[in-house]
């Protein structure tokens, strides 16, 4: 059997929290924890709720830097302070002449990294397309032109390629010049990564918004698009396209939504 814990047997105190959190009912107490038929799929839950600190995850043993003690009783921000910050998020489509660069990027993806994955997978990625977002818009409308007729601004799209002065803004970047694209086997694991990834953005300092059209080029010609990135499995999907950047527009207030229907059963 292929051992997915390191149980520190010197440490185990026996308390059975382990045993009580393993979905995958993996582990069982003789004095000291140990682990079952390796049914185990990384999730970590035992690591993270041992008192002792006695289990590790093999898979992980070179990241324990990445392991961060914290009182679970503290929440680090208030439910007002966090619904505030939502409230006043706006999709950006209006930036600054300035790149978001590497070391930015990479304190967006550290809640990416965090961030929960179908059956625990773990399997998104992330494209920054910047020298090449020109090259890949271009693959982008060679795509998706087919429903020029159905959507105006894939029409629009395709008039500014022929000729940029015929509009003031590109009419799927606006004034966007970076852009973010999140690949996963799974929808929603890429959609709740790149959310994660936003919010980060916007206490950051930075805006965006997502393109449903851009989207169109993996349902309409998947292979295609794939070939633009031979390193991404093509098991995997594009399921995220966000445009980010510096804000040149700021905004006061909040805007009134449709009402949510909510069913309680």
């Amino acid at each position: 059997m292929v051992k997915k814990l390191k149980i520190d047997v010197e440490l185990c105190s026996g308390c059975k929290l382990c045993k009580s959190v393993c979905i995958r009912d993996n582990i069982e107490i003789d004095e000291t924890a140990y682990e079952l038929e390796s049914n185990c799929f990384d999730c970590g839950h035992c690591m993270a709720v041992c008192p002792e600190g006695a289990i590790t995850l093999v898979k992980y043993e070179n990241q324990m830097d990445m392991v961060e003690e914290y009182n679970a009783r503290q929440i680090p921000v208030s439910y007002d302070d966090l619904l505030q910050f939502l409230k006043q998020r706006r999709s950006i489509r209006w930036f600054k002449n300035k790149k978001v660069d590497k070391d930015t990027f990479d304190k967006l993806f550290k809640g990416a990294y965090y961030s929960p994955s179908a059956q625990n997978q773990q399997d998104v990625e992330f494209v920054v397309l910047d020298e090449k977002l020109d090259e890949f818009m271009d693959l982008v409308y060679d795509i998706i032109k087919v429903q020029e007729d159905e959507f105006f601004r894939i029409k629009e799209f395709g008039d500014y390629l022929k000729d940029k002065s015929s509009k003031e803004f590109h009419p799927l970047l606006w004034e966007g010049t970076q852009l973010i694209l999140t690949f996963a086997t799974d929808k929603t694991s890429a959609v709740i990564a790149n959310t994660r990834l936003e919010l980060l953005a916007y206490s950051l300092g930075l805006g965006g918004f997502y393109s449903l059209f851009i989207l169109k080029a993996d349902e309409i010609g998947h292979d295609k698009l794939m070939e633009f990135f031979p390193n991404i499995d093509n098991d995997k999907h594009m399921y995220s396209a966000f445009i980010i950047g510096y804000p040149k527009k700021r905004f006061r207030r909040t805007v009134p939504h449709d009402e949510i229907n909510i069913t309680f059963m």
